[in-house]
Parts: structure tokens; sequence; C-alpha cells
């Protein structure tokens, strides 16, 4: 029971930073997005695709959770987007504390959007709302069509799901209507789209979306 108690009391103190976190968002007229996975399925990498894509039509801003190191947040960097890199030595998630103090060194009345890659986990950073508009999970071919039913919190507390490494389906005799079912299953309201960072398949769809969604937040 302790536990229970100590754990909902973690909870509600998240939330109400988040809550915050989102306030000072919408203040700003941002879009942000909190982007999770499980380790590997290609958050980055879309993340790069993604801004060398936009540069030229949205501001966006990135916030980078690793347990160690900035590689990631450099590897970002190179395109030209603000960005701040949160390192969790050891946490397996974001907390909406990191990303208020993270979003305290950027300048949001530059930006158009803001997103959020959080530590790669299927499991921790589903429970955590970090003032976020949109949870967007990445699943790769390569992990296999059961994984919505193994982590059903993250899809079910996702808006939209990213179908990655779609380059690689036909390799891996990856059934991908088979994940789509059991996604939908858990979220009937998933938006889906199916991409190959290396091909560029589905990237201009994952685009538009993202730039009709940050013309929204600005209306």
């Amino acid at each position: 029971m302790s536990i229970v108690t100590i754990e909902r009391k973690v909870l509600e103190k998240n939330d109400a930073i988040a809550a915050e976190n989102r306030a000072l968002f919408e203040s700003h007229h941002l879009f942000v997005i909190n982007l999770v996975s499980s380790p590997g399925a290609g958050k980055t990498r879309l993340l790069e695709r993604t801004l060398e894509r936009l540069k030229d039509r949205v501001a966006l801003g990135v916030i980078e959770g690793d347990v160690q190191t900035d590689l990631d947040a450099r590897r970002v960097a190179r395109y030209g987007a603000p960005v701040v890199q949160i390192v969790t030595n050891g946490a397996c998630h974001l907390d909406a504390g990191m990303v208020r103090d993270a979003a305290a060194k950027m300048d949001l009345d530059t930006l158009d959007g803001l997103i959020i890659e959080n530590v790669g986990n299927l499991v921790c950073p589903a429970a955590y709302d970090l003032g976020e508009a949109t949870k967007v999970v990445l699943l790769s071919t390569t992990e296999g069509e059961d994984k919505p039913l193994k982590y059903p919190a993250m899809f079910r507390n996702a808006s939209v799901l990213v179908i990655t490494k779609m380059d690689l389906a036909p390799y891996l005799h990856a059934d991908i209507e088979q994940l789509k079912r059991h996604a939908l299953w858990i979220n009937p309201d998933l938006q889906i789209f199916e991409t190959s960072c290396e091909s560029g398949d589905g990237l201009p769809a994952w685009c538009d979306w993202l730039v009709r969604k940050t013309a929204v937040a600005h209306a």
C-alpha cells in the first residue's frame, strides 16, 4: 500500500508540472510532440529526416532525452534546430520537471513546434505526461507484430503510430497488417504512418501532418 501511495504522489506532482508546461506551450502557440519508442526503433533518424525536410517550412526545437551521452543531440543539431539535451543518469523516462527545466533554456517565441525525444522505453514513459499536445509512438518492422499487445498502455496513450524501417519489411516477413490490427485493437483512434527513412517512403505524409498540426496551434 505504501508503494502505491508513493507512486500516486509522484505522478500527481508530475501531472501538476505537466499542466504548467502545457499552459506555457499553449501560450506560445507551440505544437508539442512526445516522441516515444523502444531503443533502436528510429526516433532520432526520423527526427533528422523530419528536420531536413521541414527546415524551410516549420521552425522546430528539440529536447533530447537519453540515459547517457549527448550523441543524439549532436546529430540533431547538425540540421540547425535549437536543441537542449537532458541526461537522466539512469532514469528510464523523462518527467515533466525535466522538460520544464529544458524548455526554460529555449527561446520558445522563435519556434512553431517542439519535439521531445523521450528515453527509449515502451513502459515508463507511458505513465508520464510531459505537457505535450500529442504522444507519437514509433514501432519498427524489426520488433514484431505483438508489441502493441505487450505494451498496451503506450499505444493506448498515443495518438499517432509511426511504423519505421518499412524498407526492411520484405526481408523480415513482417506482417504489417497484423501489426496495425493489434495497434488499432488497443487504440482504434490511432493515426498510422508507414515510413522508411532510407527510401523516404511515407515521410511526406508524416511531415505534412506535422505542418498541419503546427498551423492549427498557431491559428
